[in-house]
């Protein structure tokens, strides 16, 4: 590899997967007191946020996503057993496991608590050795969790995510953009000559292309909320929330650059010496309501124009009204 080439970028690694990190918990009770006991047990070793509400206490998951939530049953308002209901059933909390911790200790609110979801239920007052071998269980368990349901999501072969995982995120980041009437692009890349460059160099170097191909796309991203992901064989996907045709296509045009600065000799292709990519755009525009999958038909059309017009160059279009 020369100089000029970029490093096959590694599988990612889950921030749970690290072991250096200090561990996110939220603590969660209306009564400062029994906050401050559970803090001073955590403080030195975990990153600990607070809350003395429910309301607050939904926030944070959300901003924060903790590893796990210490959570106080009777509280005035919403109590602990309705803000673990709303933390499972949101997809984006539902697997921070919940502690209660309570003055309780009946079957009934046991029985419960476990039924909303919680994974343990700790009795006050709080013995700090309980308390801790407890939550490193449950800290343990979430991040083996985590890293599992990772590995699901990413392929292989070039280290992005797969097709499972783009469109399991196409299928959210749609319904968001349709509720909030924002704008949401679909980048198809077809690496163009792909059959001829295995043919004539070899699958070995085939999948070393497919990465470098993958690399380079993903460093080509602009925002964290953007997503690459290998949609299939030497097909790539990139999913642009929020961003307009204007802006898609603009990144568009960046990526078959930044693909076709890597110099990777194609001496089969029928377009550069070297290898490049096809990319087709299509664009929800903020008042759009078709279907998801009408976005993903359009970008495939205009892949399949940017193809028809002698590869290496992109083609876009905004989805047109149902």
């Amino acid at each position: 590899m020369n100089a000029s080439e970029p490093e096959v970028a590694p599988i990612p690694r889950l921030p749970s997967d690290e072991p250096n990190r200090r561990r996110r918990l939220l603590i969660v009770d209306d009564q400062p007191i029994n906050i401050q006991a559970l803090y001073q047990v955590f403080a030195a070793d975990h990153q600990v946020f607070m809350a003395t509400s429910g309301p607050q206490a939904l926030a944070l998951c959300l901003s924060k996503q903790p590893d796990l939530v210490l959570l106080d049953v009777m509280m005035p308002g919403m109590d602990g057993f309705e803000v673990c209901r709303r933390l499972k059933a949101d997809p984006a909390t539902a697997d921070i496991p919940v502690i209660f911790v309570t003055a309780h200790s009946d079957e009934a609110a046991e029985t419960l608590g476990l039924d909303v979801g919680a994974v343990d239920f700790i009795s006050k007052p709080i013995n700090p050795n309980i308390v801790r071998a407890r939550v490193r269980t449950h800290v343990t368990l979430k991040a083996q969790s985590d890293l599992l349901r990772h590995w699901v999501y990413i392929d292989g072969l070039t280290g992005v995510h797969n097709r499972r995982y783009f469109d399991e995120r196409l299928a959210t980041e749609w319904g968001r953009a349709v509720r909030c009437g924002t704008a949401l692009s679909v980048i198809l890349i077809d690496v163009d000559f792909f059959k001829p460059y295995n043919d004539h160099y070899g699958h070995q170097t085939g999948d070393d292309c497919l990465r470098r191909v993958a690399s380079t796309l993903k460093a080509g991203l602009k925002r964290p909320g953007d997503l690459m992901a290998r949609y299939g064989g030497e097909e790539f996907a990139c999913l642009l929330p929020e961003t307009p045709l204007s802006g898609a296509l603009e990144l568009a045009h960046q990526l078959g650059q930044h693909v076709f600065d890597q110099q990777i000799a194609h001496d089969a292709s029928l377009v550069a010496p070297v290898v490049t990519v096809s990319l087709g755009v299509c664009s929800k525009r903020e008042d759009t309501v078709a279907t998801v999958a009408a976005l993903v038909r359009e970008a495939d059309a205009q892949l399949y124009i940017a193809k028809s017009r002698g590869r290496h160059q992109a083609c876009g279009a905004e989805l047109d009204q149902p």
